[in-house]
């Protein structure tokens, strides 16, 4: 079983302060985001890192003290995109909208580069990330809550775990897509939005303080949704 690195390690020896020690990090975080999807863990090396790049080692190291080091930096930069998408979803207008949203930007991330993106969810559960990666799970929670308490979609009562279960549901499917290497988005999205709003249906819910929605959620989860590609029908 492979030991966690102390947290310290994996913090940048220094921060690029000109316009080409910024470009040597993009190079080497770039070299190593392809390392990892064209050969693995396996070929996954400061060394090679440095040669994919075009840099010295020693250029490398004055930046990254480890091989970890990129990984964390690499997490970063790839959930840079994620953060600004998730923190744009308006969930006051419409919380349905707001969900349907969320699982779109979670379905493009992951199809964005889907073998780095499955690497790096390895990565995140060995290393001691920091807060700066765990913010991603908590921007998401707040996120899926505020879609839950908004009036078109609040639940009575909404136990914190229904938040917790619909990341789930939302996570398992989108990287069961990644790990069979799908590349139809819009079938996964329809599918996440089915199984998401399905669980939905047999919560107990409200509409502006009373009644319940059972039929406009069954009505996102039929085979006629328009969520649902063309053609397509829920057995498919």
């Amino acid at each position: 079983m492979a030991t966690r690195p102390p947290a310290h390690t994996l913090d940048p020896r220094k921060t690029p302060g000109q316009k080409r020690s910024e470009a040597t990090v993009a190079a080497v975080l770039e070299a190593a985001a392809r390392i990892l999807e064209t050969e693995g863990f396996e070929g996954y090396t400061t060394n090679a890192v440095a040669r994919r790049a075009g840099v010295s080692i020693g250029s490398l190291y004055q930046y990254f003290p480890s091989k970890d080091a990129i990984t964390k930096a690499l997490m970063l930069r790839e959930t840079t995109t994620l953060l600004a998408d998730v923190a744009a979803i308006d969930t006051e207008t419409s919380g349905r909208t707001g969900l349907q949203r969320l699982i779109e930007v979670a379905v493009a991330y992951q199809f964005r580069r889907p073998a780095l993106a499955r690497l790096l969810d390895v990565e995140e559960r060995r290393l001691p990330v920091g807060q700066e990666v765990q913010r991603v799970g908590e921007l998401l929670t707040r996120t899926l809550q505020r879609c839950l308490d908004a009036s078109d979609m609040a639940v009575t009562p909404c136990p914190p775990f229904v938040a917790d279960d619909l990341l789930a549901i939302m996570k398992g499917l989108v990287d069961a897509a990644g790990d069979r290497g799908e590349r139809d988005d819009a079938t996964l999205v329809a599918r996440v939005n089915r199984a998401v709003f399905g669980y939905l249906e047999h919560a107990p819910a409200r509409r502006n303080g009373h009644g319940y929605m059972g039929d406009t959620l069954r009505a996102l989860a039929s085979p006629e949704s328009p969520l649902l590609p063309t053609g397509r029908n829920a057995d498919e």
